[in-house]
């Protein structure tokens, strides 16, 4: 055999060595759960710990608030401090994300919802509203098919009832394969922030400048980057297994809790009103609402108009209240906040 193809081989070979103790290493990793958010605290369950934000008036009726799937409790940054006035307002971080426990394994979404049930009741919380958004929709479901003295009331923000993420781009595909992943997962760790941002452009409207919707115009690469390649991989393979084994629309007819559902109107991953028109066909009572001017994170991009939504729809206040805090910035301070 000739002294190059000796070589060639020899290179591939150590190329694909390389390639698999990274997969392992990267497949095993997992991170402890950290104060991540000012005013956060850690709760431990059965399934791992979750850092929890509560806010708002404490004596109001809870509302509770999941996150998307690649983000955190920080994407309510602007939509939260408008609950709290006669709501006690509590955010969570599923597992997997933001300063929660990044286990090596159990990232179904009844894991995830059982997880947040136990967190929820060690702070004394029933009777609540709880909104998720897209991933957070899922959980939200799930916790009130198996906890409907816990959530009460669900509002589902731009998580259709099935989960087909038709519109992924190749390189978020190839994200999920094996090795192909996780070396896609260490290139992201060096790519710089500017070109990582790029690819959440469909998490929002056409033109929506992404870095205005934050505090921390890094907060979705950040998010992202506090992920383990597990936590990623594995979350986005238990959603679209709850789903496929019934969809959102069937198991909120089943639960019999009074659903709201809102969408972005320029949703660039789902068809909303198809995917709206479906809710209101297949689950009774439900109210339906299009935000204008907003795409799949209506939360960030419009909280002056979600907020409201979610305020006629989650329970009244329990008698008097005290005065809520000072809110420490304004939410109308950022661009676009309508």
């Amino acid at each position: 055999m000739r002294l190059w193809l000796k070589i060639v081989i020899g290179v591939i070979v150590a190329l694909i060595v390389l390639l698999v103790l990274n997969a392992i290493v990267v497949d095993n990793a997992t991170k402890d759960a950290y104060v991540r958010h000012p005013g956060a605290r850690l709760v431990e369950t059965s399934n791992g710990t979750l850092q929890v934000l509560e806010q708002g008036n404490p004596r109001g009726t809870p509302i509770v608030l999941i996150h998307c799937y690649t983000c955190s409790m920080s994407w309510w940054d602007d939509l939260a401090p408008l609950l709290e006035r006669d709501h006690r307002v509590i955010r969570v971080d599923l597992l997997g994300h933001g300063g929660s426990d990044k286990p090596g394994a159990g990232y179904s979404i009844d894991d995830q919802a059982t997880a947040v049930a136990e967190a929820l009741a060690k702070l004394g919380v029933v009777n609540a509203t709880v909104a998720g958004h897209s991933l957070g929709g899922s959980v939200a479901t799930d916790l009130a098919q198996r906890s409907p003295q816990l959530a009460t009331r669900v509002v589902i923000i731009d998580q259709a009832a099935e989960d087909g993420f038709e519109n992924e781009s190749f390189t978020q595909r190839v994200s999920y394969w094996p090795i192909a992943g996780q070396a896609a997962d260490r290139l992201l760790r060096v790519t710089p922030k500017s070109a990582v941002i790029d690819q959440y452009d469909k998490a929002f409207a056409p033109g929506y400048e992404i870095s205005s919707g934050f505090e921390n115009p890094d907060q979705p690469v950040d998010d992202l980057r506090a992920m383990t390649y597990t936590a990623y991989k594995e979350t986005n393979d238990a959603e679209q297994d709850f789903v496929d084994q019934a969809p959102l629309d069937e198991r909120l007819a089943t639960a019999h809790v009074p659903a709201m559902v809102i969408f972005g109107a320029e949703d660039q991953i789902y068809d909303a009103e198809a995917a709206v028109q479906r809710y209101r066909t297949n689950v009774p009572g439900v109210q339906a609402h299009l935000i204008p001017g907003a795409g799949h994170s209506p939360n960030v991009e419009r909280p002056n108009a979600v907020a409201p939504l979610i305020l006629s729809w989650a329970a009244p206040p329990r008698g008097p209240l005290r005065p809520a805090k000072p809110k420490r910035h304004s939410p109308s301070a950022r661009a676009d906040k309508k």
